[in-house]
């Protein structure tokens, strides 16, 4: 039986709901199908690989395109159009695709156009004529779905090979761990090119026949109305995108009266964030967490089941533990330690990279997933920082994200990012950088001060850049890794 099956049977019994609004127009269940037919014709017309790929915006489009390739057999390999030019050469020629569908008008926003041999233009594609209908192959558990390539912390992306099982299994945790069902709305601001952005906000509102609404930028205006006009009830965003709402001068609590979850990942959500957007909409944010590797969701904490700097409990069917890095012991409950997670939704493994999958799971069928955290007696996991990440002050641990919480806490802060220089005596020093809320400055020397009176010693910054702006990835996560790159010539060392 079609492991994606499930999603044109939900198509088929709700085709006559509007399931998918853009910036363009709505289509029903049926119209999404007829449009994948079009598509799955011009990719057996042009492409002869396994894999293709797939430029499009936050939109329809993209369960259009990723339809079509499945109902050939085909692999999707969501091409993220943020990375820099000879980023994304590598992941086309990497994944092996001769053929990308896209539309012109985003080629030409990002000045960008794939080395492939055809490309697929779905603006210029004749939708209105009857296309050629087809039966959709079948696929196994096993049969591989979508290859997501990592940002990575260091050397090339890797491509994260997720099965049709996969996919499925992490579309039922999420439905069933977010409540979700076909009175929902989703509004989907993520890129298709993100994980989240493909399971949790386009298969999961199409398994589940909810309705969901895109659009391409990330402007908060536009959210507001969108989430007032269709009454949206689930939003999926990262801590920028919430400050960026706050500071909406439209926002008003009726914006997000219909909202039973807002769910921010990617990386820690300030406390001051969490109480602005409270107090102004009055809606709780969620934190949840999860990894390509994994399809990407594991935890989700919900609004009356919530505990602070938690990212909650395992959806269904995922196991959790906590290890000593450096004997492989399972720690007590309690205990800060290596995170591990296994369950149905996790990857295949890295294309073409055996070495790395091997070093990546463990001989139990756990995901090594580099996070430092701890579980308490409830179940519910904090996540407390990176394994490398991890800054040694005269022998005394030191995670970036307890420090950037202090600093996040400053009135006038917006953003930080911690990090660990070398230094003769103390083998590390923390060295901070902050972003200040637009519109207004502040003193290096006032938030040293600030620090002191929230941490110890050895915990407080040496030093703080006050930076105009944070280096984020595509997503708009800080990059630590590149902070480095903003001190002074003779202190990057």
């Amino acid at each position: 039986m079609s492991v994606h099956w499930p999603i044109f049977r939900s198509l088929l019994r709700n085709a006559k709901r509007t399931l998918v609004v853009d910036d363009r127009r709505s289509y029903t269940g049926a119209e999404l199908i007829v449009a994948a037919f079009h598509v799955a014709a011009e990719i057996e017309k042009k492409s002869s690989t396994k894999t293709v790929g797939l430029m499009l915006p936050t939109s329809a489009a993209f369960p259009i395109a990723a339809l079509a390739s499945w109902m050939l057999g085909r692999v999707i390999v969501p091409l993220n159009y943020l990375l820099k030019p000879e980023e994304l050469d590598y992941v086309v020629k990497h994944s092996g695709v001769d053929c990308v569908v896209t539309v012109g008008p985003m080629l030409e926003a990002i000045g960008y156009t794939p080395d492939v041999k055809s490309l697929i233009m779905l603006d210029q594609i004749d939708f209105k004529s009857v296309p050629e209908l087809r039966w959709p192959r079948l696929a196994d558990n096993e049969d591989l779905a979508t290859l997501i390539y990592t940002s990575g912390t260091t050397g090339r992306p890797k491509g994260v090979m997720l099965t049709h099982g996969n996919l499925v299994a992490n579309i039922a945790q999420g439905a069933r761990g977010m409540n979700a069902n076909s009175k929902d709305v989703f509004l989907g601001v993520l890129p298709q090119f993100h994980c989240f952005g493909v399971t949790q906000l386009t298969l999961t509102p199409l398994s589940v026949g909810a309705k969901v609404v895109y659009t391409a930028k990330f402007v908060p205006a536009k959210i507001l109305e969108l989430a007032r006009k269709h009454k949206a009830t689930v939003f999926i965003g990262i801590p920028s995108m919430y400050g960026a709402l706050i500071n909406a001068k439209s926002g008003t609590p009726e914006d997000f009266a219909s909202m039973k979850l807002m769910v921010s990942g990617a990386e820690p959500l300030p406390d001051a964030t969490l109480e602005r957007f409270k107090e102004k909409f009055g809606v709780k944010i969620c934190e949840g967490f999860g990894m390509t590797e994994l399809s990407p969701a594991t935890n989700v904490s919900l609004p009356q089941c919530n505990k602070r700097h938690s990212v909650g409990k395992p959806l269904p069917e995922m196991e959790q533990r906590i290890v000593d890095p450096a004997t492989e012991a399972e720690l007590p409950t309690g205990t800060e330690g290596e995170l591990r997670l296994r369950g149905p939704n996790l990857m295949a493994g890295y294309y073409r990279r055996e070495t790395d999958t091997q070093n990546a799971i463990d001989c139990q069928g756990y995901l090594r997933t580099g996070d430092i955290a701890k579980i308490d007696d409830d179940g519910y996991l904090y996540i407390t920082g990176r394994l490398k990440e991890m800054i040694i002050v005269g022998g005394e641990n030191v995670f970036p994200r307890e420090v950037e919480e202090i600093l996040n806490n400053h009135e006038r802060v917006c953003c930080s990012g911690v990090i660990g220089v070398q230094d003769p005596v103390r083998g590390e020093v923390i060295v901070g950088f902050v972003e200040p809320n637009e519109g207004e400055t502040v003193d290096a020397n006032e938030l040293r001060v600030w620090c002191r009176e929230f941490l110890p010693g050895y915990k407080c910054p040496r030093e703080i850049h006050v930076v105009e702006a944070l280096p984020r990835n595509p997503v708009g996560k800080i990059m630590r890794k590149e902070l480095k790159n903003l001190l002074p010539a003779e202190a990057q060392g």
